[in-house]
């Protein structure tokens, strides 16, 4: 949650739209990727920044309501991390702060990123000085229509699951088939359902650079990681949390590689002992917190809860799997 994602980039094209029927800023995907997008609204000296819009292949989503009004406006989009092979993004090189989970920020525009707020560049967006505008990101090749992005789309989730030779019409069809029977799905579930459903399942096989978490309940469950960090005072442990994480879904909580990283993990449910749990111990709160030092918690106004270490190894990307009884041994 610190830095940001030190993968290669491949840059998607945009291209905007004066959308006149709605006020606001609205983002289309003519791509074959599931993206993830945060825009910045510039209103000097203050900027204000949120993340992160959804928008499945074939799909559109709002991005910023109500009138254009402000001095400027930044965008900046990725791929979700369930896809295989190189991350993408469209970007550019005004610098903004950001969080790794879903955020909204207000915060002086030269202001440096501090806590768990990191760097990422954004790229302008000429709405033209109109009050609605629509952006649409493009793949290379192009794609003919947002019904040619939504089947590419959903081609390449089923093959980042791990099916292979679903190329043909005929062949994707099946492939879906078997992954609707497999999942419960219905068979005529939305292309919504569908690509929520294989962006989840693709999580679950991905190992991407960073610390990710799969709840594998039934129920939604609650998380929090400590780790070791390199602070002005030297090397302290630091913990952070929570984040909520719906049942049958994975969550990344890290981006930053975990090469060579200790990382601790605790995970509670809304009743009951806690699903993951250990020897070590991190001052925590009952609500969102981000706390350097694990001593005197007490002292602090803090709580003490205990974590288990889940990772310490040489591996970039570490993905823990909790399940009713509790944490999956690793290689499981």
């Amino acid at each position: 949650m610190k830095r940001a994602v030190t993968a290669p980039v491949v840059v998607l094209a945009l291209a905007g739209l004066i959308s006149p029927a709605e006020a606001g800023l609205t983002l289309c995907n003519r791509t074959s990727y599931v993206l993830y997008a945060a825009t910045a609204a510039l209103s000097m000296p203050n900027v204000s920044v949120a993340g992160w819009v959804r928008i499945i292949p074939g799909g559109c989503a709002e991005a910023v309501a109500g009138n254009l009004t402000r001095q400027a406006y930044y965008l900046y989009a990725r791929t979700s991390r369930a896809h295989a092979g190189t991350p993408r993004a469209w970007s550019g090189n005004v610098t903004v702060c950001v969080k790794d989970k879903d955020f909204s920020l207000s915060l002086p525009f030269s202001a440096r990123c501090t806590g768990d707020t990191h760097e990422l560049g954004f790229a302008p967006v000429d709405t033209k000085r109109q009050r609605a505008w629509t952006a649409t990101f493009h793949d290379t090749p192009g794609l003919a229509s947002p019904a040619a992005a939504e089947s590419a789309g959903l081609k390449r989730l089923i093959a980042d699951t791990g099916v292979r030779g679903a190329v043909s019409e005929p062949q994707v069809a099946a492939a879906l088939e078997r992954v609707k029977q497999r999942l419960h799905l219905a068979r005529n579930a939305s292309a919504a359902v569908l690509f929520d459903a294989l962006e989840t399942e693709a999580m679950k096989s991905a190992n991407p650079s960073g610390y990710t978490l799969c709840n594998d309940t039934g129920a939604e469950v609650y998380a929090a990681i400590g780790q070791q960090m390199v602070a002005l005072k030297g090397v302290v442990h630091a913990a952070r949390g929570w984040w909520t994480v719906a049942g049958g879904t994975c969550a990344q909580l890290m981006t930053e590689s975990v090469a060579g990283k200790k990382i601790w993990l605790r995970v509670e449910r809304a009743k009951g002992p806690a699903l993951v749990a250990g020897p070590a111990k991190f001052c925590v709160t009952n609500i969102e917190f981000d706390v350097q030092g694990r001593d005197r918690c007490k002292e602090r106004g803090l709580s003490e809860a205990g974590f288990a270490q889940t990772h310490g190894g040489p591996a970039q990307g570490f993905t823990a799997h909790v399940t009713a009884t509790g944490l999956v041994p690793a290689g499981k």
